[in-house]
């Protein structure tokens, strides 16, 4: 019984699902900062045998409120393919990160 519970949780860790990340990064960052912290979102999810679909760079836009004194912050949206189980993983690197203002992941399908 405990060989047939390893080899679906083996199934399950193998099967990548779609995420949407935004993430709002500080106005102030510079141009080499912002190009770092999307880097480190790329090489996280590249380096736990991940795909990036699409990077889409939004641009500076006016917050609905203001974060951390901020009322601006420059959005990007990443489309990749991930294990489920390094979301929580993400988020928790994208916390620390000084430059993200905020970010919002999002599951796509079922």
């Amino acid at each position: 019984m405990l060989g047939v519970i390893d080899k679906v949780s083996t199934e399950v860790k193998g099967k990548l699902r779609d995420y949407e990340l935004v993430v709002v990064i500080s106005p102030e960052a510079t141009e080499e900062q912002a190009a770092a912290t999307l880097d480190t979102v790329s090489q996280f999810v590249t380096g736990h045998e991940g795909t990036i679909a699409d990077v889409q760079h939004w641009g500076k836009r006016r917050l609905a409120y203001p974060i951390k004194h901020f009322t601006e912050g420059n959005y990007v949206l990443i489309k990749f393919s991930l294990q489920p189980e390094l979301g929580r993983e993400l988020e928790a690197s994208l916390m620390i990160t000084e430059e993200v203002l905020r970010h919002l992941l999002v599951r796509l399908g079922d």
